[in-house]
């Protein structure tokens, strides 16, 4: 198994795997939660949902580690989620059947593109500068996301985000969390960010911050009100309205899942002479979780930016993500025991890996304008606008313009011009 994963070559273990699968787990384990509660408000059974949740974790999180060797873990993305819910259900009144279809065909086109190595190709040609842009950008974000979660920065309607209350329990529980994870990281503890996650949540059931689990084990919801719903609804996508939808997961979860691999390779040194190693493998593993996991009944699945968190703690082989599995496995079985994994507890994770991710802003060509002002952009739009594909839409607009103006036409692939225009479109459609 250790030549099989390449433990030698990317010089790790069996231990430094195992707790970097735990705790990526641990910082993806709130969709188990949140995602039933997103998709029931479409009208979907919460119950089907959560297996089928666990269950596309599984098969996304063991393909990409076996398929690829990669330390990623794969589930339902949030944002996706969220616009089939309140975009595509709520808001245009698509049924929660045929929008799942939807899902299902978009990811269906995923893996043709992916076995043509249409995708492959797109990710290889990204200039290295906006590489670096990306993986820092989604450093932000992810420590956005991570100060949110804690309560650290909340809503503001005069200035639109401002300091939260940092007396209340929540947000000292994050802080302390916060504190022991970094003391440990800075005195050289392997797997620093894991403890600090375990000792957050051991002090907060102890002061009542977090309620104690009101069981251990919890039986399995049964999946059959969502599970092959998609096949029987082929037929009804074939409207302008779902045609849109179709286009619309396509584009996003491409791009958010480009964007994941680029930040998690450079994270863990992966990256070689500007290409990811395995990166069609990767790709046709996510394709395939997203068709998979729009059959079992869930929306489009992606690589979790959280993966970062398990890498920060040292994982660097598919190993790690064959642990995500176990544990979404085990998390089937032992679902009440969730309620402990707090956005509190997990939100000093995504803040220590964002500012770790962010390092990645130093490799940028800060001299060359041309590459300063898509950078920049990339980079800041990630966290303002919630959304990674968003920030790597406009970064792709404005560097073949600044490359244009500067009259090195030539030094810019044709597909990145061809992506700018693309983007363009997509932008004022919606």
């Amino acid at each position: 198994m250790k030549n099989f994963f390449q433990f030698a070559e990317r010089n790790t273990n069996y231990k430094q795997e195992t707790l970097a699968g735990i705790t990526t787990f641990l910082s993806m384990a709130y969709i188990l939660v949140v995602n039933p509660l997103i998709l029931g408000q479409a009208g979907m059974d919460k119950g089907a949902v959560f297996t089928a949740t666990a269950l596309s974790a599984i098969i996304g999180s063991l393909l990409i580690g076996l398929l690829a060797n990669f330390p990623i873990g794969i589930a339902p993305s949030m944002g996706l989620n969220s616009f089939f819910t309140f975009t595509v259900s709520i808001g245009m009144g698509v049924k929660w059947e045929v929008a799942l279809t939807g899902v299902f065909i978009a990811g269906v086109l995923f893996v043709i593109l992916s076995l043509l190595k249409i995708r492959e190709k797109i990710i290889n040609v990204i200039p290295q500068d906006l590489k670096h842009a990306i993986a820092a950008g989604i450093g932000f974000f992810v420590a956005f996301i991570g100060l949110k979660n804690a309560g650290i920065i909340v809503g503001s309607e005069a200035t639109f985000v401002s300091i939260g209350n940092l007396t209340s329990g929540p947000v000292l529980l994050a802080l302390f969390g916060f504190i022991v994870s970094v003391i440990m990281m800075v005195r050289g503890i392997s797997g620093g960010i894991f403890y600090g996650m375990v000792i957050a949540t051991i002090v907060g059931i102890f002061t009542g911050l977090i309620e104690k689990p009101t069981a251990i084990v919890g039986s399995v919801p049964d999946i059959s009100p969502t599970f092959g719903v998609v096949f029987n609804h082929l037929g009804d996508i074939f409207s302008p309205d779902v045609l849109a939808v179709i286009f619309t997961f396509l584009f996003v979860a491409f791009f958010d899942t480009a964007g994941a691999l680029i930040a998690v390779a450079s994270q863990a040194g992966l990256m070689k002479d500007n290409k990811i190693p395995n990166a069609g493998r990767a790709l046709l593993a996510d394709a395939g979780s997203a068709v998979a996991g729009a059959v079992l009944g869930t929306s489009t699945t992606a690589s979790f930016v959280e993966s970062s968190a398990g890498i920060a703690v040292g994982g660097r082989t598919g190993f790690t993500s064959v642990i995500i599995a176990a544990c979404f496995g085990v998390a089937m079985l032992f679902s009440p025991i969730l309620s402990v994994i707090t956005p509190e507890v997990t939100a000093p994770a995504l803040i220590i890996v964002g500012a770790l991710m962010a390092t990645e802003i130093s490799k940028i060509n800060w001299n060359n304008l041309a590459v300063i002002i898509p950078s920049f952009v990339t980079i800041i739009m990630m966290p303002l606008t919630f959304s990674v594909a968003t920030g790597i839409a406009l970064g792709f607009i404005l560097y073949p313009l600044m490359m244009l103006g500067m009259g090195k036409l030539r030094e810019v692939h044709p597909i990145m011009y061809v992506l700018g225009f693309l983007f363009v479109g997509y932008f004022i459609y919606v």
